[in-house]
C-alpha cells in the first residue's frame, strides 16, 4: 500500500482515506500534516480545512455538497454534517480541444466479430424470442423449455441432469440400485460440445411486464426498445410473440425498425396468438420458425473487424468511495483509447451526472448537442421534483455506507467513466447511436434499466464497474465486471473479471489499468474470453417506463 490518503484534485478541500484511519493518527500530503480527529473508514473523506456552516465542499474539483454545521480539520465528512449541493449550469463557451492518448500499442488491432449487412459488427450472435406483451410470457417460457437445453445451450447453468437416461434405464428394467448409481450429470463443457449451431451463441428470451395497461407512451417506448434489440449487431434475428389486442402493436415495432434499420436484412418472425388455431399449434410454429432462423444465423462466422466497430457501454453500480478514483477513471481511459481508435462509447445514468453537467456541456462538439443535453437534464430533474423526489436522493444506502454521501459526489466519480474526449452526440431514451466518439444517453441511474437501454441503442459490449459487487449482466451484450478494490475482487471472484484495486495499492496506474482493460475488452469481443456475468447467464432486462426512476 502506498500513501494512506489522497487528494483527487488540486482544488479539493476534502481528502480521501485509502485505508482505515484512527483518531489521533497523523498523516501528511504534499507537505501538509493532518491530525485525524475521529475514525475515518477507508473510502470516506475527512476535512482538509475548517468549514463553517454553508461552506462549499469540493471534490474532483467541483462542488459536491455544503457543510450543514462547523467541521474541523481531520473530521469525517458525513451525512450528519454535509448536504448535497451542485453548481448551476448553462450552455456558453465550449472547449472541445482534446489531447488523445497514445494508441500506438493498439494500432491495427482487430477483434473477431459477426459482420452484418448494414456494416455493423456484433461481438456475439444471438437469436431473440420476444413477447410484445406480458400475456405471452408463459408461452415464451414454453418455447424456452422446448429449445434451450436440447440445442446445447445452458443459460448460465454449469450442469444438467439427464433424466432421459433414467427413463431409458427404467424401461429396460433397471433395478433401484442401478438407477441410484447411474451417472446422469452432464457438465457444461459436455453440453456445449453437443451444441447443434456452433456459430450461434444462444437464444435469448426478453421477458418483461409491459405492453399493455399503462400509457400509450409506455407501449411506444417498449416497442422502440425491442426494435433496438432486434437492430443490435449482436442479434441475428427474432421471433416475436403477440397476443393481438395489446397496446404494443406489432405495427409500432415495425415502424421503429424502419426508423432504426431501414432495409433490415434480418429475419423477424411475428406470430399472433389470437389468430392461431390453438395454443399448441401457436407454440409449435414459434419453435419451428425459431429453429429455421437459427439455421440461417449459423451460416455467419466470426471475421476480423477494426476496433472502430466496437460500441462500448460505460456502466457503474454498487459504487463505493474508491469507484471514482480507480475503476471509473481506468474505464474512462479505456474509453478515450477506444475513441482515439475511431470507436464509440456510451455514458448513461443521467441522475448520476448531476453536478458535472457544465463539464459535459463544455465538451459537446456543437451548441445544438449541448442544448439537447442541458434540456434533457432539466426536464428529468423537474419530473423528479414534481413527485417529491430529486437527484439528491439518488445515492443508495450502500453508496452512503461506503463513502458516497451526496449525489454530486457520486456523480463526479461516476462521470469519470466517460474519460476526457469530446461529446459527439446526446441521445434520448431508445435513440440509436449514429456517431463515433463519446455519446451521452438518457437513462435512469438504476443499473439494469441503464444497461437495458444502452444495448437497445446499439451497444455491443459493456464494462460495468462496481465497488460493492453486483451480478448484473445483459442478455445480448457481454458484460465485464471491474472491481474498484482488491477486497471485492478477491471476495466475489466468481463475478468480478478485472481488479482496479491495484490502482489503490499503487501496483497500477489509471493508464496501465485502462490499457489492460481494453486488451480484455478485445478478447471478450472476439469470443476468446467469457466474462462471469455471461457465463452465469445474468440476462437482466428491465425496460424503463418513462416515469421517475433515479
Amino acid at each position: 500500500m502506498g500513501d494512506p490518503v489522497l487528494k483527487v484534485h488540486p482544488r479539493d478541500n476534502v481528502i480521501v482515506a485509502l485505508q482505515d484511519l484512527k483518531p489521533g493518527d497523523a498523516v501528511s500530503l504534499a507537505g501538509t500534516a493532518y491530525r485525524i480527529r475521529e475514525a475515518i473508514p477507508a473510502k470516506h473523506k475527512f476535512a482538509g480545512q475548517a468549514f463553517a456552516s454553508g461552506d462549499a465542499i469540493i471534490m474532483y474539483g467541483v462542488l459536491v455538497g455544503k457543510a450543514t454545521q462547523p467541521i474541523a480539520v481531520g473530521m469525517r465528512i458525513s451525512r450528519e454534517n454535509v448536504a448535497h449541493d451542485a453548481h448551476a449550469y448553462a450552455v456558453g463557451t465550449r472547449n472541445t480541444d482534446w489531447e488523445a492518448p497514445d494508441v500506438t500499442e493498439f494500432a491495427g488491432s482487430t477483434f473477431m466479430g459477426y459482420h452484418r449487412p448494414d456494416g455493423k459488427v456484433g461481438t456475439r450472435n444471438y437469436w431473440l424470442v420476444i413477447p410484445l406483451v406480458f400475456c405471452e410470457n408463459r408461452n415464451i417460457k414454453v418455447v424456452q423449455d422446448a429449445m434451450v437445453e436440447q440445442l446445447g445451450y445452458l443459460s448460465g447453468k454449469q450442469f444438467s441432469v439427464d433424466t432421459q437416461q433414467l427413463i431409458h434405464m427404467y424401461r429396460r428394467g433397471a433395478t433401484e440400485t442401478e438407477l441410484l448409481e447411474a451417472s446422469v450429470i452432464r457438465e457444461a463443457a459436455e453440453l456445449a460440445h453437443q451444441r447443434l449451431f456452433h456459430n450461434v451463441d444462444g437464444i435469448k428470451f426478453l421477458i418483461h411486464e409491459g405492453g399493455c395497461g399503462g400509457t400509450r407512451d409506455d407501449a411506444r417506448a417498449l416497442t422502440r426498445l425491442l426494435a433496438g434489440y432486434i437492430a443490435n449487431p449482436n442479434v441475428a434475428g427474432a421471433t416475436v410473440l403477440s397476443l393481438g389486442c395489446q397496446n404494443a402493436q406489432y405495427q409500432m415495432l415495425e415502424e421503429a425498425l424502419q426508423e432504426f434499420a431501414p432495409g433490415l436484412a434480418k429475419p423477424v418472425y411475428v406470430l399472433e396468438q389470437q389468430k392461431s388455431a390453438s395454443e399448441r399449434e401457436y407454440i409449435a410454429e414459434a419453435v419451428k420458425k425459431t429453429f429455421v432462423g437459427l439455421t440461417q444465423a449459423n451460416a455467419l462466422e466470426r471475421k476480423p473487424a477494426p476496433l472502430s466497430k466496437l460500441v462500448l457501454g460505460l456502466e457503474c453500480g454498487g459504487s463505493d468511495g474508491f469507484s471514482g478514483i480507480s475503476a471509473n477513471p481506468a474505464l474512462g481511459y479505456a474509453s478515450d483509447l477506444l475513441v482515439a481508435l475511431g470507436g464509440t462509447t456510451v455514458l448513461s445514468e443521467f441522475p448520476e451526472l448531476n453536478g458535472v453537467e457544465q463539464e459535459l456541456i463544455n465538451r459537446c462538439m456543437d451548441e445544438e448537442t449541448a442544448h439537447k443535453f442541458a434540456g434533457i437534464m432539466q426536464a428529468y430533474s423537474q419530473r423528479a421534483q414534481a413527485v417529491g423526489s430529486g437527484f439528491d436522493m439518488n445515492p443508495s444506502p450502500g453508496n452512503i455506507r461506503d463513502g458516497l454521501i451526496t449525489d454530486a459526489m457520486k456523480s463526479a466519480g461516476a462521470a469519470k467513466k466517460g474519460g476526457t474526449s469530446p461529446v459527439t452526440d446526446v441521445l434520448d431514451y431508445t435513440e440509436q447511436v449514429r456517431k463515433a466518439g463519446l455519446n451521452l444517453l438518457c437513462t435512469p441511474g438504476n443499473d439494469v434499466e441503464s444497461t437495458t437501454a444502452m444495448v437497445g441503442s446499439g451497444v455491443n459490449i459493456i464494462v460495468f464497474t462496481t465497488g460493492l459487487g453486483t451480478p448484473t449482466g445483459n442478455p445480448v451484450a457481454p458484460t465485464i465486471k471491474m472491481a474498484s478494490n482488491t477486497n471485492l475482487a478477491s471476495r466475489m471472484a466468481d463475478i468480478i473479471d478485472v481488479n482496479a484495486g491495484t490502482i489503490i495499492s499503487g501496483e497500477d496506474t489509471i493508464e496501465s489499468k485502462g490499457r489492460q482493460l481494453l486488451t480484455y475488452i478485445i478478447d471478450v469481443a472476439s469470443g476468446k474470453a467469457v466474462p462471469h456475468a455471461e457465463r452465469l447467464g445474468q440476462d437482466d432486462f428491465i425496460p424503463w417506463k418513462r416515469g421517475v426512476s433515479l
